[in-house]
């Protein structure tokens, strides 16, 4: 005789309300471990991210430059590259999106640019 356990309206066997609850215990491990993942990653993005020297020179056209650009690729790599997504989790249009990245030369795969390097030629040119 299998014992049985109230399920909402229904009574389940226990051994279905037991296969239930492991279910839901997996779909919560599994977005704990994606919200840790994405906590690591962006722990990891702050390590990447240049510190700011006193030596330099700080214009804050560069550093909000170099903001949007850091945003627009994370955006592009989290969606695999699909700029409505990207527009839509950055909270813009798809046309600021695109003038953005077209002004910044944001590869469309969301890969990352050396902007001192992009500002070196434009300024040679």
């Amino acid at each position: 005789m299998s014992t049985q356990i109230a399920w909402g309206p229904r009574m389940l066997p226990a051994n279905e309300v037991i296969l239930r609850n492991e279910v839901v215990l997996d779909n919560r491990l599994s977005a704990l471990r994606e919200v840790a993942l994405t906590l690591l990653r962006e722990v990891e993005s702050l390590r990447i991210t240049e510190p700011v020297t006193l030596s330099r020179k700080i214009r804050l056209s560069d550093e909000v430059q170099r903001f949007e650009v850091d945003l627009i690729c994370s955006a592009l790599s989290r969606t695999a590259g699909n700029q409505t997504r990207a527009a839509r989790l950055l909270g813009v249009n798809l046309t600021t999106l695109n003038a953005k990245i077209k002004r910044y030369k944001i590869p469309i795969d969301g890969r990352k640019l050396d902007l001192e390097k992009t500002e070196d030629q434009e300024s040679a040119a």
